[in-house]
């Protein structure tokens, strides 16, 4: 049993946590629900599909354009796929839930 414990330890050393990127990358301008010098993840979660996060990660002064914003400060970043995946779940983890959907009918 412990051979099995040991064998499965460095799986879950590379598992890429997005509070983790988020606290490398992002906590400088955005906080998870209040607002920062950018947008709270908790507005941009319940604005935007995970495809337009990660473009606004990776590209956001093209990006902004084409959301209609007069002006970008957000800078790009060059993330791993696995960061790029785990902050954008991250992000997206701070949507509200919706309220009617959890009601009994």
């Amino acid at each position: 049993m412990k051979k099995l414990s040991l064998l499965l330890l460095p799986i879950a050393l590379f598992a890429i946590d997005g509070k983790k990127v988020f606290e490398t990358y992002c906590w400088g301008c955005h906080h998870q629900t209040a607002v920062a010098f950018g947008p709270p993840f908790s507005e941009i979660a319940s604005k935007r599909k995970a495809e337009e996060i990660r473009a606004m990660i990776v590209n956001p002064e093209s990006v902004s354009k084409l959301f209609g914003y007069k002006r970008n400060a957000m800078p790009p970043f060059q993330l791993k796929e696995e960061e790029l995946q785990a902050i954008t779940e991250y992000i997206l983890s701070f949507k509200a839930k919706d309220s009617n959907s959890t009601k009994a009918k």
